[in-house]
């Protein structure tokens, strides 16, 4: 008996694109990407929150919104302060889609 569900095959990328929601899936993944790298380089270095937020000039309130994987909410700019303040420089680059319209896997 063939199969006749057309989706058999296909990907949870072409699912979010045809939902329109690829975008946000992939803005989401980053910021947890992100969340987890500071969260990993503070604790390698050891580095408090205190001592982070410090650093930042910004409160533990702003941190903390950093390091929420959840929430979207941050800037570039504190991005930047955070990277400079574990030593290591933020990079954002824009790339092109593939043919299809699909946005590039993530490579952390």
């Amino acid at each position: 008996m063939p199969l006749s569900n057309p989706h058999i095959g296909s990907s949870l990328d072409d699912l979010l694109a045809q939902d329109g929601t690829l975008d946000r899936a992939n803005a989401r993944a980053v910021k947890r990407v992100l969340a987890w790298q500071f969260q990993q380089e503070m604790e390698r270095s050891g580095i408090s929150k205190t001592v982070m937020s410090e650093r930042m000039k910004t409160s533990r309130a702003a941190l903390d919104r950093l390091l929420d994987p959840g929430n979207g909410s941050v800037t570039l700019a504190t991005l930047e302060r955070a990277a400079t303040a574990i030593g290591k420089v933020l990079r954002v680059e824009l790339v092109d889609r593939d043919p299809s319209g699909m946005a590039p896997p993530f490579a952390p």
